[in-house]
């Protein structure tokens, strides 16, 4: 499975550790910023995730802002792109499982470190079950992403 992963200047720190930890996990992940704590604006780096796993370059992404909800509403202005904030390991499975989430969004200055590394571990160990009450509501979403985003 090929992870992008990004930040803004808030969730800089986290993404470096978790980064690493994706890493050594066996994970091919790619680091598209930001790479220092200057100001920059969420919605570029979630763009950035929206666009490399809609060009399929990444089947899943990991965006880090001080709340996870920046990034989450804009990397969801995004076709295909499913996009939660998760701040529990219940969540972080759930959505893809019953959601088929593609990109986890976390908030640096809401959860500590190692609750954030429990959370990645679980979206990234979790697969769409494809039961048919989930897909079902999966493709109602398509539905309203295919006639709502032009």
């Amino acid at each position: 499975m090929k992870i992008v992963i990004a930040s803004d200047h808030a969730g800089f720190e986290y993404k470096n550790i978790l980064l690493a930890k994706i890493k050594a996990d066996g994970f091919d992940i790619t680091d598209l910023g930001t790479f220092d704590t200057k100001p920059v604006d969420y919605p570029d780096c979630a763009a950035d995730v929206a666009t490399a796993i809609q060009q399929g370059r990444a089947d899943r992404g990991i965006l880090i802002c001080g709340s996870g909800v920046g990034v989450s509403v804009a990397v969801n202005k995004f076709k295909g792109i499913r996009g939660g904030v998760c701040h529990d390991t219940y969540s972080a499975h759930q959505c893809v499982e019953h959601d088929d989430a593609n990109v986890l969004c976390i908030g640096e200055r809401v959860i500590g470190i190692e609750p954030a590394k429990e959370i990645i571990t679980a979206f990234l160990q979790a697969k769409f079950t494809h039961e048919e009450r989930h897909q079902r509501r999966l493709d109602k979403i398509n539905a309203i992403e295919s006639s709502n985003m032009k």
